[in-house]
């Protein structure tokens, strides 16, 4: 059998570019900080904060449960070291969670869009 093909398929020049980001703070006022610096600084295009969530975790010898926001943020990969800096210098965690996953396939309006802000 052979493979189905994507509905849309970008080269990997397009698909490389954009990720998102995923932090976690423990109250909405950091989260409002976070995510105005990164945007006002250009590390990211977007970032949106997801309402209150309880986060299971282990940590220092012992399974945790916090409420915490989730942060998503937009950006490229070519600003991640600069924004994996910022968020380690300003957030109140010891060890924050910084994880970033590629975007498969974006459309090309809002890649242009984003990478619009954060290259000018």
């Amino acid at each position: 059998m052979g493979r189905k093909r994507a509905v849309c398929e970008l080269n990997e020049e397009d698909i490389s570019k954009v990720i998102i980001v995923f932090t976690t703070t423990p109250d909405r006022a950091l989260a409002n900080e976070l995510a105005d610096r990164l945007v006002r600084e250009r590390l990211a295009a977007c970032v949106q904060i997801l309402p209150q969530m309880t986060s299971v975790y282990f940590w220092e010898g012992e399974v945790r449960r916090d409420e915490e926001h989730l942060l998503l943020i937009k950006t490229t990969a070519d600003r991640y070291a600069e924004l994996e800096k910022y968020i380690r210098a300003n957030h109140t965690y010891d060890t924050p969670e910084i994880a970033a996953v590629n975007v498969d396939q974006v459309d090309p309006k809002y890649r242009e869009w984003l990478e619009g802000w954060i290259n000018r």
